[in-house]
């Protein structure tokens, strides 16, 4: 976890960065990360928690029968989302809270929602925990996010350009989502990964008992 002082200064990072957020990830959806958002959304069902649900990009993208809860950070952020599904309709419980805390009893929720968010999180490893202990046995974690490339002179870029998002918004591109998650005994049962490498999304589910 990061020191209060520094959590802050996290925050009004976002909170500064919520109304451009929109313009900025449509270009990075178009060229990057395609009908990925969609493949995740789709297979959402049950009761939903969206972990980081940022501006509500996601909210038009789930099936309609799912019970959505969001949880953001960002209070700028997350008053954009609570706009966002007035406009659409979408009966959404979307409240400010923590990824690495999430206030939520153990077992709550079917489906897990993580898009784009695990690299800016402090401590991905602890969201990650979080996440699996919300979920019941049996449920669905799915994710989607940027990942070292399989490239290595993209990787390198990668390192470098790290050296400028890591102290300014907190946003890692090296990290690993699936590493923390087979760490966390949660069989992956869908796996693409495309771009160079670059983009990777993942659905795994929770055991039903313990080994």
């Amino acid at each position: 976890m990061p020191e209060p002082k520094d959590s802050e200064r996290l925050r009004r990072y976002w909170d500064k960065h919520a109304r451009s957020y929109d313009r900025q990830m449509r270009f990075f959806d178009r060229t990057l990360f395609g009908e990925s958002r969609t493949w995740v959304c789709s297979q959402a069902s049950g009761d939903v928690l969206e972990v980081a649900v940022g501006t509500g990009l996601n909210l038009p993208l789930y099936p309609p029968g799912v019970r959505l809860t969001g949880i953001e950070w960002s209070p700028e952020m997350l008053a954009v989302a609570r706009r966002r599904a007035d406009e659409l309709g979408r009966p959404a419980d979307l409240r400010e809270g923590d990824a690495q805390a999430l206030p939520f009893p153990d077992a709550s929720f079917d489906t897990v929602v993580c898009t784009l968010a695990l690299c800016a999180i402090p401590d991905d490893q602890r969201a990650i925990a979080e996440m699996n202990r919300v979920l019941k046995p049996g449920g669905r974690l799915l994710l989607l996010d940027h990942v070292p490339s399989s490239v290595w002179p993209v990787r390198a870029l990668q390192r470098l350009i790290e050296l400028i998002t890591v102290p300014l918004g907190g946003e890692h591109l090296l990290r690993r989502p699936l590493r923390h998650i087979q760490a966390a005994g949660l069989p992956i049962e869908q796996r693409d990964r495309f771009k160079l490498g670059i983009v990777e999304r993942l659905a795994a589910r929770k055991p039903t008992s313990l080994p």
